[in-house]
């Protein structure tokens, strides 16, 4: 791949089951585009790092987790609009986590799991782990409390870490626990949500910050087409999307605030 050609990425929720609907989605998306002179790559990308893809000067459209935005990406993208989901747990462009442990855990309450280990896919994820140390810091007063927290990868390497029993509890983001119950219930059915995080705006569409005005303009435009176009509504559903709505850089700052409530509480850091 060319680093001055244009790349497009939806690397947030794009499981081997959903992958042809995020390939629908792009190529209405890039459709509306080229319609309005801009020049889109032919396909998504799916060999770039995250962290690195964000950061691409040439990048067209992609979606990112709130937290690495608000703390790290601010300069370098920007925002096109946030997705609406249609799973329990979203409520427009909020959605939040599912605290989970195994299904055959006897305790139910946040704070009788007190030294349990906690398992969290990124130490940027907003819910995976700020979502889940607001929570989490409600209960610890002030001090450590898990015995461990090990670092899985992934939001469903977390959840099969749960229901295996290697962790304790995470904090599952709501549209992940959504799509992961339809396509991998032989692991969701195995866990028991304890607890809803704090809610925040979800994983926004982005673009390098690079690209003229109008160009973002055109993106914003093909994005909301795309999503209302009768022939995406088959993508549409296996991806639970309802739409998409336009948020501003203040809105995100709910998700430092949680940060800094938990802070506040004197847990700073999940552990």
């Amino acid at each position: 791949m060319s680093a001055s050609a244009p790349v497009a990425a939806l690397p947030m929720y794009d499981f081997p089951k959903i992958a042809a609907a995020n390939d629908a989605l792009w190529w209405r998306i890039a459709e509306g585009l080229r319609a309005r002179g801009v020049e889109t790559p032919p396909e998504l990308a799916r060999d770039v790092e995250p962290a690195a893809l964000w950061r691409r000067p040439r990048l067209i459209f992609a979606q990112t987790c709130g937290y690495p935005y608000v703390t790290a990406l601010r300069d370098a993208v920007v925002l096109i609009a946030t997705p609406e989901y249609d799973f329990a747990g979203c409520d427009g462009a909020n959605h939040c986590s599912f605290v989970v442990c195994s299904i055959r855990e006897s305790r139910r309450e946040l704070a009788a799991f007190r030294g349990a280990v906690a398992a969290v896919n990124a130490w940027d994820s907003n819910t995976g782990m700020n979502l889940f140390r607001a929570t989490i810091a409600k209960v610890a007063g002030g001090r450590p409390f898990f015995s461990d927290v090990i670092l899985t990868g992934s939001h469903a390497a977390s959840l099969e870490a749960v229901a295996d029993g290697r962790a304790g509890l995470a904090a599952i983001d709501c549209v992940t626990f959504g799509l992961l119950s339809r396509h991998r219930p032989n692991v969701a059915e195995r866990v028991s949500i304890i607890a809803e995080t704090p809610s925040s705006p979800g994983l926004p569409f982005i673009m390098s910050a690079g690209w003229p005005q109008a160009t973002v303009a055109a993106a914003r435009e093909a994005l909301l087409e795309a999503l209302a176009h009768p022939a995406l509504a088959e993508p549409r559903a296996a991806l639970g999307l309802r739409g998409a709505r336009i948020l501003a850089n203040a809105d995100y700052e709910r998700v430092r605030d949680l940060e800094r409530q938990a802070a506040a509480r004197g847990y700073p850091t999940l552990a």
